[in-house]
């Protein structure tokens, strides 16, 4: 029992061995673990709410009961799990949090950490560089996309605003396909909600340049103040990926701030083809990806790369505190003044290790991997008869719906595909219709998952 809050060295091996033992057999069962295990939530809910006792736990029933609400969920890492966004939840990842977590450093001042903060200003160095952005770029890694989003509309609100401009006259442009996250940025940010405009998209996937460039104007000559647009390098809906660098010429003539929304896709940009469709990306003025989604890392872990650091220097207060310390980064970067976090967990390890470990070819490989399987099941579900498939998978999203079906009819054929316990799916609406999708990314998903998937579909509509 740990009774105490200074275990030493073999108190630490001796707990860290029952955790890697249970660990060990959560993902030696993942491949075969239910995608659905919400099941057992009733039996552990109450008993894992209840408030700690005075006394110490007994160490293995404590962790016992850890692992068993951990299994309670949807399980988003699982190669049968095609739903949303999977989460790779890759595991040495978490190795490098543990690191991270048992170092406990202070990462928000350059000087308190350096060799920590070189080792993430490394790894966002890099990031610039796999995206074709100027030398000098970096940035911030963050909890996720929607963190990296409000910095990055802050940042452009400063850039190209002011701080004493009007919000309501101010103007970001996206299409119906944007991720919602842009719109919940601008409302933190202050902005209105009259100030995002939708822009059409030509195909009902990609936003228009044409009809961007129309807008813009529509609105200068109205009085208002058109200051960003954000392109998409994969949709959540569809994974479609917007005209990038057709989008930047408009950006770039109108002079607004140009933003590319690659939570999803962007770490496609490591194969052929995923940088032969993500084509302009480099001219963004910023980027945001989310390395727990195409970099298959745990959850938690988005990134904003901007082409300056002053960029995002530019959207705080200039004065600081008078608690903090009077050292500055000079080649390392003070998170503190990049970023909202003053206090900030360090996330750079749990990036940098297995990249090292690994090897960049190792995702490279996994990604193509992806890539090939989803253009394997879209194949396979157009030879199944009464589906309708809208397109072919520009990345790794593959989406499809009953040929005669209304929306009633394919949310009944959904429900009969995750009725089966073995595949999770999920729908979304396109073209104004209701519309399935499955999204391959997990790491552990390969060709007989995606068997197992076109099976479980057409058992459904036999069923």
């Amino acid at each position: 029992m740990l009774d105490h809050l200074e275990p030493d060295g073999h108190e630490l091996r001796a707990l860290l061995e029952q955790v890697t033992t249970g660990l060990a057999g959560f993902v030696d069962g993942l491949p075969q673990a239910p995608v659905d295990g919400r099941g057992t939530a009733p039996e552990i809910v109450d008993l894992v709410a209840e408030p700690p006792g005075e006394s110490p736990g007994d160490v293995g029933k404590v962790l016992s009961f850890a692992l068993k609400a951990g299994a309670a969920a949807i399980e988003t890492a699982s190669p049968r799990f095609f739903g949303y966004v999977p989460g790779g939840g890759l595991v040495s990842s978490a190795v490098g949090e543990l690191m991270a977590r048992v170092l406990n450093r202070f990462t928000a001042i350059g000087d308190f950490a350096p060799g920590l903060v070189a080792l993430e200003h490394g790894v966002l160095t890099w990031l610039g560089e796999l995206f074709g952005l100027p030398a000098g770029a970096t940035g911030i890694l963050t909890s996720g996309g929607s963190a990296a989003m409000l910095s990055m509309v802050v940042a452009a609100r400063e850039d190209r605003l002011g701080p004493e401009a009007d919000p309501g006259t101010a103007r970001l442009y996206v299409s119906d396909q944007t991720h919602y996250c842009v719109a919940k940025a601008a409302h933190v940010a202050g902005f209105p909600a009259r100030s995002v405009r939708l822009v059409a998209t030509s195909d009902g996937r990609r936003l228009d340049p044409v009809a961007l460039a129309a807008a813009i104007e529509q609105d200068r000559a109205a009085g208002l103040r058109p200051f960003l647009v954000v392109g998409t390098a994969g949709t959540t809906n569809a994974g479609a990926v917007d005209p990038l660098a057709a989008i930047a010429g408009v950006a770039r003539e109108h002079r607004l701030w140009f933003h590319v929304d690659a939570c999803y896709g962007g770490f496609f940009q490591l194969t052929a083809r995923g940088r032969a469709r993500f084509e302009g990306i480099g001219e963004a003025d910023s980027i945001t990806v989310d390395p727990h989604k195409s970099l298959f890392l745990p959850y938690g872990t988005g990134a904003l790369l901007v082409r300056e650091r002053r960029l995002l220097a530019a959207s705080y207060p200039g004065d600081r505190a008078a608690y903090l310390p009077d050292v500055t980064g000079e080649t390392l970067p003070d998170y503190a003044h990049l970023g909202f976090e003053l206090t900030r967990e360090h996330r750079g390890l749990r990036i940098w290790l297995p990249l090292h470990l690994h090897g960049v070819a190792a995702f490279r490989r996994a990604l193509d991997e992806k890539l090939d399987l989803a253009g394997h099941l879209h194949e396979a579900l157009a030879a199944l008869p009464g589906l309708e498939l809208p397109h072919p998978p520009e990345l790794s999203t593959v989406v499809f719906r009953l040929r005669d079906g209304d929306e009633d009819a394919n949310r009944a054929l959904l429900e009969r595909i995750r009725s089966g316990g073995r595949v999770l799916l999920s729908g979304t609406r396109l073209d104004g219709r209701f519309t399935l999708r499955l999204c391959v990314l997990s790491p552990l998903t390969h060709r007989e998952h995606i068997d197992e998937a076109v099976a479980a579909v057409r058992a459904a509509l036999h069923g």
